[in-house]
């Protein structure tokens, strides 16, 4: 166990597996491929419960672990997988079914192999990653609540008129917080750099 001061309350990261927001971490993982399976053979309500239920769940494992102390490394993994895989599967389908915009799935792409690299950059100095920023979590919040509206959006009903300029409305929040986010890590990982000690070769 590690305990982190943070002037205000000490900050525990376990080593703990079994705990309520690892558990909630794999159940959504789980869902990814049902909600897939779901969304491409057009079970539009499952798919949108899927969705809704992994946004719920991914703010209720945060707010769990940090409120009753239960952040643990498996959890800290877990976490930012589900959390892609869902908007991965999610883009996916959308596209897939023609409900949303190849753009919008190639600026979040992008943003994802960007990050790519940069963790990939950042091994290879002895680094194995970054805190979650808050931006980063708020982006993925806003993507994970535009995608079931997304969904409805294409109903030619009431529901789908109000659905439409909510959903893009958290959509276009959520790619600029996204990028936003990867420009606060490039920053945040360029500091880390400078703190590091250098090498001395002969």
């Amino acid at each position: 166990m590690e305990v982190e001061s943070t002037g205000e309350r000490e900050h525990v990261v376990t080593e703990r597996l079994l705990t309520i927001p690892n558990v909630l971490s794999v159940l959504r993982l789980v869902g990814v491929p049902v909600f897939l399976w779901a969304i491409l053979s057009e079970r539009d309500g499952l798919a949108f419960l899927l969705l809704l239920l992994s946004g719920v769940t991914d703010y209720l494992d945060g707010k769990i672990a940090r409120q009753f102390n239960m952040e643990s490394r498996l959890g800290q993994l877990l976490d930012p997988v589900a959390d892609r895989l869902y908007i991965l599967a999610t883009l996916f389908g959308l596209v897939w079914r023609d409900l949303i915009p190849v753009w919008l799935v190639a600026v979040i792409l992008a943003r994802e192999v960007v990050m790519a690299l940069m963790l990939a950059f950042l091994r290879t100095r002895g680094q194995l990653g970054l805190p979650v920023h808050f931006v980063g979590k708020a982006a993925t919040f806003n993507l994970l609540y535009a995608f079931p509206l997304l969904l409805l959006a294409h109903r030619d009903d009431w529901l789908g008129a109000l659905a439409r300029p909510i959903g893009w409305g958290f959509a276009w929040w959520g790619v600029v917080l996204y990028w936003l986010a990867a420009v606060l890590y490039a920053v945040h990982a360029r500091i880390v750099l400078g703190r590091a000690p250098r090498t001395v070769t002969s």
